[in-house]
């Protein structure tokens, strides 16, 4: 069996077993922010990790979706499966048109013109007061329903949220594998190698973005119809932050470090609420240790330093001999 198809399996899995061994909601309810921060740390990871375009206004879009879906739901009865779809093509079109302009950018440009982006999007949350609610946000979102049944618990929410990350990772491992990724590569290494080689490389770094950007849309949607109340602190620019360091501490161009990088930024602020007043000092200086220590994030440090915890292991009986 391929090796990436037995990895997926095993984290399937996982996933459909972990709530046998979690019984409390508290921490069901943990999980279900672990997949949305996945699924926006994956689509972070296409653009920033794959193709090498840092965008700081992934809130932006992550906002977007849950507010779309939440008018349309919320104000004009439009049933939830169908606002989902319109938030993610709107937010994707969106992106798309916005993707060539922009994306003529590079580094530092690149960074002040997204983040520019996601602040203008966060303006409009808090001044749309008649769409959006202003700072006092939009309620009366409904659950998603599917058949008879209502996603309005912590359980079949982790099942409908993972069920969309895994989806998205399946998507973006395809994605990467294919001619598609190998260009996205060549685009992140040299993009004036990239076009030698004949790669519309103006063209696909649009056509990336747009697909972070309708992926966010969807974990907004999600977020939404789980929260059913969205408010405007929630798509800030420092949660854009928070996505670039996950996908970071996470490991850069690898769908399984979204994956560590969203679990251990959105677990460790609860493992470290014991320490109260504290908690952040610790929380800043685990994160500096682990970017000296791992800089290819979690998925190549941790593997590296089981091995290396290994070969001490074996060389300490050869030094008694």
């Amino acid at each position: 069996m391929n090796r990436e198809v037995y990895k997926f399996l095993v984290l399937v899995a996982i996933v459909l077993l972990c709530p046998l061994a979690v019984h409390e909601g508290y921490i069901l309810n943990v999980l279900v922010f672990v997949g949305i921060h996945t699924m926006l740390a994956l689509a972070l990871n296409l653009l920033l990790g794959y193709a090498g375009q840092i965008s700081l206004g992934q809130a932006g879009f992550f906002g977007l979706g849950a507010y779309i879906s939440g008018i349309l739901t919320a104000t004009h009865g439009v049933n939830p499966w169908l606002a989902m779809g319109e938030g993610a093509v709107v937010v994707t079109l969106l992106a798309f048109l916005i993707g060539f302009p922009i994306l003529k950018l590079k580094g530092h440009y690149l960074a002040m013109a997204t983040l520019g982006l996601g602040i203008i999007i966060y303006i409009v949350f808090n001044e749309a007061v008649d769409q959006t609610g202003g700072p006092s946000g939009l309620s009366g979102i409904p659950n998603l329903s599917l058949g008879g049944i209502i996603f309005d618990n912590d359980l079949k929410n982790y099942y409908l949220i993972w069920t969309f990350v895994l989806l998205s990772m399946g998507l973006a491992l395809n994605l990467v594998h294919s001619r598609i990724g190998r260009a996205l590569r060549a685009i992140h290494d040299s993009e004036v190698a990239a076009r030698v080689m004949g790669v519309n490389a103006r063209l696909l770094k649009v056509q990336i973005f747009a697909l972070s950007a309708g992926l966010s849309a969807v974990a907004g949607s999600l977020y939404a119809h789980t929260m059913t109340f969205v408010a405007p602190a929630s798509f800030g620019f420092n949660f854009s932050v928070e996505l670039v360091t996950m996908v970071i501490i996470g490991g850069l161009a690898s769908i399984y470090g979204s994956l560590l990088g969203a679990a251990l930024l959105t677990l460790l602020p609860e493992l470290l609420r014991a320490f109260q007043d504290y908690d952040i000092i610790v929380y800043g200086l685990l994160l500096i240790i682990m970017t000296m220590y791992m800089p290819g994030g979690l998925v190549k440090g941790v593997p590296a330093l089981f091995s290396a915890i290994r070969s001490r292991l074996k060389r300490k009986p050869s030094a008694h001999a």
